[in-house]
């Protein structure tokens, strides 16, 4: 099955009323995709989506994202088997963004450091110096022994 979108509409209240899906791609044509436990509402992570990723996670049920750094599709959780199986997805007013609530599979993890976010860190400021500080530090694999030095699943 090779699904079609509607092309956006350059009118708003088309484009932010109910019926055909048309997501609006940037010009580097992906959408950005924030992704939240289906459970328990945490933020896991953003990506980005790119026309096939987004095809392919409808068409499967299971999340694919564009990794911009590697210019690919990629299966979340292919290599270390945490792959996302959405529940539900939702694009936001203008159709630029999508929102993937999932259950995650295996260790339950979504960050490729092992966590099951890929935001664990938390930014403070003190005398005038912006830090990070590792609120989660609780790793569910060893990325070491799922990805090897050659790569991550990110």
């Amino acid at each position: 099955m090779s699904l079609n979108f509607a092309s956006p509409s350059p009118d708003k209240t088309t484009q932010e009323s109910e019926g055909p899906f048309a997501p609006l791609f940037g010009s580097d044509g992906l959408v950005t995709a924030v992704v939240t436990d289906c459970a328990d509402g945490e933020l896991l992570m953003v990506a980005h989506m790119n026309r096939e990723a987004l095809a392919l996670t409808i068409e499967t049920g299971v999340a694919h994202y564009y990794s911009r750094s590697r210019q690919k599709i990629w299966k979340k959780g292919e290599t270390s088997g945490n792959l996302q199986t959405v529940s539900e997805m939702r694009t936001d007013c203008d159709q630029d963004a999508i929102w993937l609530k999932v259950s995650v599979a295996g260790h339950e993890a979504t960050c490729h450091t092992g966590r099951r976010s890929c935001f664990y860190r938390v930014v403070s400021t003190q005398d005038g110096s912006v830090s990070l500080k590792i609120l989660d530090d609780a790793r569910r694999f060893d990325p070491a022994q799922v990805y090897g030095s050659a790569g991550t699943d990110r």
